[in-house]
């Protein structure tokens, strides 16, 4: 029974595949498909690291980070360049250390007077 996939994978995936006596079709993508696939790829991990339990954490958040790695790379910025806007995120609007959670806000609207 065909499984469809359509979605980037590890490069030793079709190996595996192979090696398993699974009968597969890959292609090699475009540098603008690539990247949308690595930015789907980045959708699909980080919702696995966010439902992953405790156990599973480190593998899933591995996972995310590999496809964080492939993005810097495919649009060549430095893994420098990142954490130096983090660190100016984290000076403007802080971290997220004190488990704050907003629960909503409210727009005064002005009042007339005539």
């Amino acid at each position: 029974m065909r499984q469809e996939y359509n979605k980037l994978v590890r490069n030793r995936i079709p190996d595996i595949i192979h090696n398993s006596g699974i009968e597969y079709k890959t292609i090699t993508l475009s540098e603008i498909e690539y990247r949308q696939a690595l930015r789907n790829k980045l959708i699909e991990e980080a919702q696995e690291a966010a439902t992953a339990n405790k156990a599973d954490l480190v593998t899933e958040l591995a996972d995310l980070l590999e496809v964080v790695d492939a993005l810097l790379k495919s649009y060549d910025i430095s893994h420098n360049k990142v954490r130096l806007e983090q660190d100016n995120k984290r000076a403007t609007k802080g971290d997220f250390d004190n488990k704050i959670m907003l629960l909503w806000t409210e727009e005064k609207v002005a009042t007339s007077r005539e």
